[in-house]
């Protein structure tokens, strides 16, 4: 479709002051946080900005009219080119729709609008003692419709799971403009096995089955207090151990994530005060609840661990818990300081790989990075076997975006081969096509189906996940 003809016509349809078309707005939409996208220009021909479902509905009805793709869009900060436009068509931005419509304190369930950033729902949540669990590193930029979308999880799924586990109902518009709400249309309940089970059908599809307009979010109490144990390791293979020896204890922590050498190093340049000690890995292990128990699952933890350690350290002081979880946070940050004048790129970012093969990966993946002779920082969700690796380059250098290549190659087949997933929480998009059909086999096929039933003009975020020359 012509370009000056699709922007009259959604002008016509949401009206102008909601239609952006000029090139540097469309520039702004040409690209998230991933290589991929930086790699292309990827323009969508217009930008609709809907401030109400029936200016979603109306858009996607028009563009289900004419055939014209569709791509929606959150935050931009997903990382596999998911929310950019390598076909053109319509960026649907769906960042205005960003209120809290109703909180039902009493049934432990919030009703949101897709666009709410995640940390914004649980400061708001918060007054009422009440959390929305998944924990994204993300969390101050990225919206809960793209966490639902890509089934996010972030540092606390190992004992609260996945955004997934959250969702209770979704109200969507669908490929042909058709409005519908999943786990019941009025219901309250905060479970159901009444049907096709169409909310979980949803979540985790990339954009690739409707736009979501409204969310119906389970949420929990929200933790009284919170401890930490801090464990200094010689050995990878130590800090896996370490890991397995508290689960086979019984106990589940609230976190564990892992500081690989590299990690520590790029922390240290950015923050010298935080002073973390020079190890092959740096294991945060935080357990919460009431004060009795995490206290003594703490403390349990440290005993665990020592024999196993340099050096542990156990502190339920809110301070200095949050002190150390600092370090943690800041990694992804200071990735790119490790090596002067160089960015954090994110390709083979997202691995997540047998609990037990941990240190394992973590071995490879170093070796990896040497044999190509890319700067890597590894840090992940060890408790689930997530692993986040940043390679860090000059972007202006081709020849270093050549080899970063081949490392996010090589990082994504070793996880397929140790029985593995190439992606944990990050999703497909673009960037891990070429993966799909050696990870899930003809289960690939089976959702490509599923796909051409609800969209059969394939106009919902193409381009994604299924490869442009298997699937036509």
């Amino acid at each position: 479709m012509e370009t000056d003809t699709l922007v009259r016509g959604l002008q016509q349809a949401v009206g102008d002051a909601k239609v952006r078309h000029a090139h540097a707005d469309l520039l702004c939409y040409s690209y998230d946080s991933s290589l991929e996208s930086q790699m292309h220009q990827w323009l969508p021909q217009a930008v609709v900005i809907p401030r109400s479902i029936d200016d979603v509905v109306s858009a996607v009805r028009f563009a289900a009219q004419h055939g014209v793709p569709i791509t929606p869009r959150g935050a931009a900060t997903g990382q596999t080119a998911g929310c950019v436009a390598p076909r053109g068509g319509i960026i649907i931005d769906m960042s205005q729709m960003n209120h809290i419509l109703e909180l039902d304190a009493d049934d432990l369930q919030v009703i949101i609008e897709p666009g709410v950033v995640h940390a914004n729902l649980n400061e708001f949540l918060a007054k009422k003692k009440l959390l929305f669990p998944p924990d994204p590193g993300s969390s101050k930029m990225c919206t809960v419709g793209g966490m639902v979308a890509n089934n996010s999880r972030g540092m606390r799924a190992v004992k609260y799971g996945s955004t997934g586990d959250y969702v209770l109902g979704i109200k969507l518009v669908m490929a042909d403009g058709q409005l519908i709400t999943t786990g019941s249309m009025s219901s309250r309940a905060v479970q159901s096995s009444s049907g096709i089970d169409l909310t979980k059908l949803f979540v985790g599809s990339e954009g690739m089955l409707g736009v979501f307009v409204q969310l119906r979010l389970k949420v929990i109490p929200a933790p009284q207090t919170r401890g930490l144990v801090l464990a200094v390791f010689d050995r990878l293979e130590d800090s896996g151990q370490s890991v397995l020896e508290v689960f086979r204890a019984g106990i589940l922590p609230s976190a564990i994530e892992i500081l690989d050498a590299s990690a520590i190093k790029a922390v240290n340049i950015y923050r010298p005060s935080m002073d973390l000690p020079e190890a092959d890995a740096i294991l945060l292990y935080e357990v919460d609840g009431n004060p009795e128990s995490v206290k003594y699952d703490g403390q349990r933890i440290a005993e665990i661990v020592r024999p196993l350690a340099r050096t542990v350290e156990w502190s339920d002081e809110k301070q200095r818990v949050n002190a150390l979880w600092e370090a943690r946070s800041l990694v992804g940050a200071a990735s790119g300081q490790v090596v002067p004048g160089a960015a954090r790129v994110y390709a083979g970012e997202d691995i997540s790989v047998p609990i037990a093969r941990v240190p394992e990966t973590l071995r490879a993946i170093r070796n990896i990075g040497e044999k190509h002779n890319i700067v890597l920082v590894t840090y992940g969700h060890v408790g689930s076997g997530n692993m986040h690796t940043a390679p860090v380059i000059h972007v202006n250098d081709a020849d270093q975006v050549r080899r970063v290549g081949l490392v996010a190659d090589e990082i994504h087949h070793l996880a397929l081969k140790i029985g593995g997933t190439v992606t944990g929480e990050h999703g497909v998009g673009v960037t891990r096509i070429p993966y799909m059909r050696e990870e899930h086999g003809p289960a690939l096929d089976v959702m490509w189906k599923i796909k051409q039933a609800l969209d059969p003009q394939n106009i919902m975020n193409p381009g994604k996940t299924f490869s442009p020359e298997e699937f036509k």
